[in-house]
């Protein structure tokens, strides 16, 4: 009997005791719960904030607020070139930067003939290196520029293992997606700096959230924009200057054309123009953004999944696109 009693009053201590930790278990279950809901709900309250409601309002006067000439590299295609119309479109004068000259001309005219701007061109090959630079600085010398947009980049021409990249290509991703940015905003910096005022917007890339395999040369060099974009930010924000990085997901442009299969679904992927007029709208509200409402909620979903999970995705996706770039070929 003596030994029933011990027995039931020891287990009265241990559940007295599991008791305690089973509560203190639940509150720190309430805790990160609610955490993890309040920052759910603030995420889709600064997607809402940033992408819906300014197109409620009037559009922010661009030229008051940066400055009267913007300056786009990688301009004749895709983005860049949407983004110049966009700016036009606002009243801004537009300098246009790429490597072919005819296609240039017809850009700069057609934007001049329809939105009524000043147009300026610069011929560059910005897989050449270092010495193309001098002849930017010569020719942005006598001009306010209140907007930098650093757009141009070089891509895979499909998803590959890094060994299979060529050497030349990997060259082009360091000269074209990292260096072209660094030597641009460390040209037109200065003078915005002795302004006080002006706006950087850095082009990176969804594949920079997280290790994206078979894009590994090309989401590294997009990492590296997003963290230079996020210092500058922290290091002139004083000094009276914008600096965003724009995190795009796919966008209907000659870099994604292989993947046909994605441009049926143009509210996740939408065309340069639509993706640029959203994209123009977060400027001077949000630091960091993918530009689009759509692409956010892709960036969201980025944020909260484990890293194989991603991993996983990017592997599936990689593999499609590759083996339709190589059936395109054949």
């Amino acid at each position: 009997m003596a030994a029933v009693d011990s027995f039931y009053l020891l287990y009265r201590e241990i559940a007295r005791s599991c008791n305690c930790y089973m509560e203190a278990l639940a509150l720190v279950g309430a805790w990160y719960t609610a955490r993890k809901s309040i920052t759910v709900i603030c995420d889709f309250y600064s997607l809402i904030r940033l992408h819906f409601i300014p197109r409620l309002g009037s559009r922010a006067d661009l030229i008051k607020q940066y400055g009267r000439w913007a300056v786009i590299s990688g301009a004749t295609d895709g983005i860049g070139k949407a983004y110049a119309e966009e700016l036009a479109s606002r009243g801004l004068n537009v300098i246009l930067i790429s490597r072919n000259q005819e296609k240039l001309q017809i850009v700069a005219k057609d934007i001049a003939d329809t939105y009524k701007v000043e147009t300026d061109i610069i011929v560059a090959d910005f897989s050449s290196g270092r010495e193309i630079y001098v002849p930017i600085q010569e020719a942005l010398k006598d001009k306010d520029i209140g907007i930098l947009v650093n757009n141009v980049g070089v891509f895979y021409p499909y998803p590959q293992y890094f060994t299979q990249v060529s050497e030349d290509k990997l060259w082009d991703i360091i000269n074209v997606n990292i260096a072209a940015a660094s030597l641009m905003v460390h040209i037109v910096l200065p003078g915005m700096v002795e302004r006080k005022k002006g706006a950087i917007v850095t082009i990176s890339s969804g594949s920079c959230c997280k290790p994206t395999p078979q894009l590994a040369a090309f989401s590294a060099s997009k990492a590296y924009l997003d963290h230079f974009s996020r210092a500058l930010q922290y290091e002139y924000a004083s000094k009276g200057i914008f600096v965003q990085s724009l995190i795009p997901f796919y966008v209907a442009t000659n870099m994604t054309a292989p993947s046909s299969f994605l441009h049926k679904c143009p509210w996740l992927v939408p065309s340069p123009k639509v993706y640029a007029h959203h994209a123009v709208s977060t400027l001077g509200i949000s630091k960091r953004t993918t530009g689009y409402w759509s692409h956010s909620i892709q960036f969201l979903f980025a944020q909260y999944m484990p890293e194989w999970l991603w991993v996983w995705g990017a592997n599936i996706l990689n593999r499609s696109l590759r083996k339709e770039a190589l059936s395109c070929k054949a």
